[in-house]
């Protein structure tokens, strides 16, 4: 009679398993709560205050990694300074590239700013194109179905429920789709300066304009001959604002030339967490009320 019960209690606990999923950024596993709710197991690996480009890799990131049955990542090498490592100390076979548990979100993507020949003396340029799609709305609807996807492909048990959960979420998504298009669209012709090309793919969508970026190449901090050209450049092309990720605030070389130029530092949210962006949708909304002050 111990061992039925036993052998019960077991099946019940395994009716209830959660999919144990691993997200590189706060942005990705938002979807993953969105589409797996208390069915998902989630955990997510960069913090919204550190640089997307510069994670850094920890013994409890492996732990967790170690025990996935899927691993979501943004792709186009934007993790590459830190997925590698963690992924070979894993040892978990499921995980690695190529196996069903691994999903790389930017083969769904048609990348911008591809690059054919890439060198050293360019900075740290991606070479399949800029890895920043998540910054247009539009974008998310099939990272969405993506991961959607392949939550049914691991958990076919569950996969109506994940089906559910991912059609209630897109009908909320598309009808703040039809807000945010109308309230981008407004700031067509807007002139702003980026410190990175962290918002191209929004400013492409919707006809805002960088007239130039802070960085001379990807990842290399301004020098200050690129700081005077650009003030010679772009002081007189009515630039609003010089655009920084959260994680940028207080930049000194930004701040610097926001005040040479006459014009406001406007610091957007990068990803949910940050700058007052609680969730996907919030973080739209907050980047189209500053954009639009």
């Amino acid at each position: 009679m111990l061992k039925l019960s036993a052998l019960l209690f077991f099946l019940f606990s395994l009716s209830f398993a959660q999919l144990r999923v691993v997200a590189t950024y706060p942005w990705i596993g938002e979807i993953v709560r969105e589409v797996g709710k208390e069915r998902v197991s989630l955990y997510v690996i960069a913090k919204p205050t550190e640089d997307f480009h510069f994670v850094v890799p920890k013994p409890s990131h492996i732990a967790r990694l170690r025990n996935a049955d899927l691993l979501v990542i943004n792709g186009a090498s934007l993790e590459v300074g830190f997925i590698p490592p963690l992924l070979q100390q894993s040892n978990n076979p499921k995980i690695q590239p190529g196996r069903e548990g691994f999903l790389d979100l930017s083969q769904f993507m048609e990348l911008i700013e591809k690059q054919e020949n890439v060198s050293r003396e360019m900075g740290d340029v991606h070479p399949e194109g800029n890895p920043h799609f998540h910054l247009d709305p539009h974008n998310i609807p099939v990272l969405a179905r993506a991961i959607g996807d392949r939550m049914c492909q691991l958990d076919q048990k569950n996969c109506p429920y994940y089906r559910s959960n991912l059609e209630d979420f897109l009908r909320r998504w598309n009808t703040k789709l039809k807000d945010w298009d109308a309230g981008f669209s407004r700031l067509k012709g807007l002139r702003v300066m980026q410190y990175h090309k962290t918002y191209n793919y929004l400013f492409k969508r919707y006809g805002i304009e960088t007239a130039g970026t802070i960085e001379p190449l990807p990842g290399i901090p301004p020098t200050a001959k690129h700081l005077e050209r650009l003030k010679r450049e772009v002081g007189d092309r009515g630039v609003k604002f010089v655009v920084l990720e959260g994680f940028r605030r207080g930049e000194r070389s930004a701040e610097g030339l926001a005040q040479t130029l006459k014009v406001r530092v406007l610091v957007l949210p990068q990803d949910v967490g940050v700058e007052g962006a609680k969730d996907l949708f919030t973080l739209f909304d907050e980047i189209l009320r500053r954009l639009s002050q």
